[in-house]
């Protein structure tokens, strides 16, 4: 079964349509939810007006460059994490960078597996913590191998399933709404139908037990026992 990344809804911010192009793509093989954006003024729009875990961010943007998105999203305390992906290669670029607000900082060119393994290690430091698998009840999630293990076997369920409950299980006691649920795994242009999350919770519910996941009524959905949250 090959390797997935985070559940998670990334802005990519890359002015070169064939990088720009090739990340989405490679990143959403590895499971992610991508927004593109081409300029500097687009990704300051984008982050004030969607929900994202993480950006990828170029420096050499036209209009706004890339170090002025970084320091207006720092300034407005923002709490998002931040992997800077350039050429430039200088240390006062880097350090820059890392002074200004910066997770982390990857050179181009670089394999994709890199860029991914990276985003899961600053989105483990963002949640506070290092651990690379999340637990729930009888639940057992790894994200890097996109494996799922209900108490202790394994079970096999679709991506978008595995997105859900990854949000869930990330958030295990709290309560999440569809909506919330919809605007962190589904990117521009990917049509959402009006019941496509309770489908999937339908579906989840056959394969794991009725008791995993619990709908709160009118609110949302919740994995785990509200006292442990």
């Amino acid at each position: 079964m090959r390797e997935t990344g985070y559940a998670m809804r990334l802005l990519l911010v890359e002015d070169d349509p064939m990088i720009g192009n090739g990340l989405q793509q490679g990143l959403r093989h590895e499971g992610y939810t991508v927004d593109w954006v081409q300029e500097g003024s687009m990704a300051v729009l984008a982050l004030e007006t969607n929900p994202y875990s993480l950006l990828l961010l170029d420096l050499g943007l036209p209009r706004l460059d890339g170090m002025q998105v970084l320091k207006a999203l720092r300034q407005r305390d923002q709490a998002l994490s931040v992997i800077i992906i350039t050429a430039r290669d200088s240390l006062p670029d880097r350090l820059a960078g890392l002074d200004n607000g910066a997770d982390d900082y990857l050179m181009k060119p670089f394999a994709i597996e890199e860029l991914v393994a990276r985003i899961r290690a600053v989105s483990r430091r963002h949640a506070g913590h290092a651990r690379t698998q999340l637990s729930a009840g009888p639940l057992r999630l790894d994200p890097a191998r996109h494996l799922l293990w209900l108490r202790n076997m394994l079970v096999v369920v679709s991506a978008k399933e595995f997105a859900i409950l990854q949000e869930l299980m990330r958030e295990s006691g709290t309560v999440i709404s569809r909506e919330q649920l919809e605007e962190r795994l589904y990117g521009w242009g990917e049509e959402v139908g009006s019941n496509a999350v309770e489908v999937h919770i339908h579906n989840l519910r056959k394969k794991l037990g009725s008791e995993v996941i619990r709908t709160v009524r009118g609110v949302g959905y919740r994995i785990g026992d509200p006292e442990a949250a």
